[in-house]
């Protein structure tokens, strides 16, 4: 649930490296739930979670529009996995609700270990978060679709988050090339009609007909996210320095996904304004 528009602050937050830390001691919960305020000006709690046991991490919150985002991280497999669920428009036909899935290669630094996400806790729940660094939008071509009941052998977390998606699950093509290289079968992947025929579709904000074939592009950006760890130095009695976590730093990203759609009734929010 949104928690009601905040306007004003009666004081601005303490540093991140104040209110965020990473707690040593083990066997604490993985669930860790933060007030982070979106584009919109809307605050919404984001929860995120850790399993450190099958490397992987997962952050979750509804956009102002009821939309509700996932976005899951398997350090194992270096993949990550889009979902987003759509409220649909009942008036014009569609379901009550609509899944879409991305699924991409994990890259580099994109986001703290999953060790270190379980242990972080946060002194001050209440307090709104705003990231320290805004970085740039990515722009994805998804010319691929994934067989559901194959892309275990990329990542065992998409069956759970794109069950729902089924024929709306998406990489690229960069991507499906290397899981290729690495030995994925190539039964797991669907090239779509963009592919080959990109010329032929025109974008779906620029048509009218709802049943025409179109591009369509989805976008949702990821508002608050540990995007790094800190460290801190320190010296022994001896006078000996080292260093330690202390922290993390904090991020926000945006993603725009273009894909093929045999249909525009399907792609409804991108249209001209």
């Amino acid at each position: 649930m949104f928690a009601a528009p905040v306007r004003t602050l009666a004081r601005p937050p303490a540093p991140l490296l104040v209110l965020l830390v990473l707690l040593v001691a083990v066997g604490l919960g993985s669930e860790l739930r933060v007030r982070v305020r979106l584009a919109d000006g809307l605050v919404t709690d984001e929860v995120l979670e850790a399993d450190s046991d099958s490397d992987s991490i997962s952050l979750e919150f509804k956009q102002g529009d009821g939309t509700l985002i996932t976005f899951v991280v398997d350090f194992k497999q270096e993949v990550k996995i889009f979902r987003a669920l759509i409220l649909g428009e009942l008036e014009r036909g569609q379901n009550q609700y609509q899944a879409l899935c991305f699924v991409s290669r994990l890259n580099r630094n994109e986001i703290i270990p999953s060790e270190s996400m379980a242990r972080l806790r946060q002194k001050n729940p209440q307090a709104i978060r705003l990231a320290e660094e805004r970085r740039g939008l990515e722009q994805l071509t998804m010319t691929a679709a994934l067989n559901l009941s194959r892309a275990w052998q990329l990542s065992s977390h998409i069956r759970n988050m794109c069950s729902e998606a089924r024929e709306a699950i998406y990489t690229r093509e960069a991507d499906v090339k290397h899981w290729l290289e690495k030995g994925v079968d190539g039964s797991v992947f669907e090239a779509l009609p963009q592919t080959t025929e990109v010329s032929s579709f025109p974008a779906c904000h620029s048509t009218k007909d709802l049943w025409q074939p179109c591009l369509c592009t989805y976008g949702l950006r990821l508002e608050w996210y540990p995007c790094l760890l800190k460290y801190c130095r320190s010296r022994d009695a001896g006078g000996k320095g080292s260093t330690y976590k202390c922290g993390i730093k904090s991020c926000s990203k945006g993603y725009h996904f273009t894909y093929f759609v045999p249909q525009k009734q399907l792609c409804l929010w991108d249209e001209e304004t």
